[in-house]
């Protein structure tokens, strides 16, 4: 898990407080409230039925929260899901195309898939037979994102189109993978902020899928809900630790140059792309929380109450690797897990975290299955995931602490247009 921080969620106009605070305006229609929403990028929710599904003509009109009112626009340069802030709730989901579905019904099935997405992160109910789970709520900052395995190429007839980035993942010492949860054709992720949109997401995609493809495995996750601190602060994980310091920032000059494929990369049709390693890894909490504070700091390099380097400083200082205390022991450890995966120890090797932490359940034996749904997001896996893993491989001291359950590489295109669905430059190219 390797140690980085996300950007922070994409700021509203208004404070939360405006908005909550923001009168409803009766007469103001529907359409009109969501045609200005796509004009901002965000719906500011002054009317109740303005997003979420339209209110009976006698219904009061009752403001949403903002937590509901926020949203994530699906068309655009890159795809949803990537740079916007850790959500609540997530699930991920990959599917296999049926025997005999090929490149025209993936076709089919992404124009149907990108549709959907639109509608339901406008706070729109879907296309057909909606369920009516998420009636009651606005977009709540969904999201839907949507890539190609290494396997969908074959299956389509588009070997030819296949990136090199693509090839399977290596074998690491720490992998115990189940293959039946591993891999896929095609790959969806699903993020909101409140647990029913996200459902209402997942079902309305699974349903979308109909004869054309079924679902190869599925896992749910969550993160802290916004609001939830007294201030905006970089996530926790089942561990206690604060996961995510160090991640890449947009603001920073060679963010896209290290998370998307740029505008002239090979393949065409994955410009302004990236691809995402998603990685289920349990914890194995019973032995971590028989630590003490100390011995946990010291295996990963940080203090798990504010996340500095236990080299000194807050959060955000750089971590002196060469300081040592007074019997001249290193302050940071030589196996501890901040200092493996810093970029400056890995070629400048860099990734975009943006996991969700999962729990289902006990097992026969009283120990829990959790852990951490890992997502990561960069221009090319060889380049970021694969050499931090491969250090990681060789001495992390986290690794007697988590296992590596299943795996799986996907190739994420760019976002879609006005009028196109994700993945058309491939599949009808």
């Amino acid at each position: 898990m390797p140690d980085q921080s996300l950007p922070k969620a994409r700021t509203p106009e208004a404070t939360p407080g405006e908005r909550a605070a923001a009168p409803a305006h009766e007469g103001i229609s529907r359409r009109r409230l969501l045609g200005t929403a796509g004009a901002t990028g965000l719906v500011l929710g002054t009317a109740g039925a303005a997003v979420g599904y339209a209110a009976a003509p006698s219904e009061a009109a009752a403001p949403l929260t903002s937590l509901g009112t926020d949203r994530a626009m699906f068309h655009g340069k890159h795809q949803p899901g990537i740079t916007d802030g850790l959500q609540a709730r997530g699930h991920v989901v990959a599917f296999d195309l049926a025997a005999g579905a090929g490149r025209k019904e993936a076709a089919a099935l992404l124009r149907r898939w990108s549709e959907t997405a639109r509608r339901l992160m406008a706070g729109e109910p879907s296309p057909h037979d909606d369920t009516d789970v998420a009636r009651d709520a606005g977009p709540s900052s969904l999201t839907v994102t949507f890539g190609f395995g290494h396997s969908f190429f074959a299956r389509t007839g588009l070997e030819k189109q296949r990136p090199t980035a693509l090839d399977p993942l290596p074998e690491f010492s720490s992998d115990h993978l189940d293959k039946n949860r591993s891999n896929g054709d095609l790959w969806v992720q699903i993020g909101a902020n409140d647990a029913l949109v996200a459902f209402h997401a997942l079902r309305a995609i699974q349903k979308d899928a109909g004869r054309a493809a079924k679902v190869r495995w599925q896992m749910n996750g969550f993160n802290r809900s916004p609001g939830a601190t007294s201030h905006p602060m970089t996530a926790r994980n089942l561990m206690g630790q604060i996961d995510g310091t160090r991640n890449p920032k947009p603001s920073e000059a060679d963010f896209d140059q290290r998370i998307f494929v740029p505008e002239k990369g090979e393949p065409a049709w994955m410009a302004n792309g990236s691809y995402a390693v998603v990685r289920r890894i349990r914890m194995l909490l019973d032995d971590w929380e028989k630590l003490s504070v100390k011995a946990q700091e010291d295996v990963i390099g940080r203090r798990k109450s504010d996340g500095a380097a236990l080299s000194g400083g807050t959060e955000t200082t750089a971590m002196d690797l060469e300081k040592t205390d007074a019997e001249g022991n290193l302050v940071v450890p030589i196996n501890a897990h901040a200092r493996i995966t810093r970029p400056d120890q890995n070629g400048g090797a860099a990734m975009l975290r943006r996991p969700f932490s999962f729990h289902d359940g006990i097992d026969a034996d009283g120990v829990p299955d959790a852990g951490l749904l890992f997502i990561c997001w960069q221009a090319d896996p060889l380049r970021g995931f694969v050499p931090v893993q491969r250090k990681l491989d060789r001495g992390d001291a986290l690794s007697t602490f988590i296992r590596h359950e299943s795996s799986g590489l996907f190739a994420v295109p760019g976002g879609a247009g006005e009028g196109e669905y994700v993945g058309q430059k491939l599949l009808e190219g």
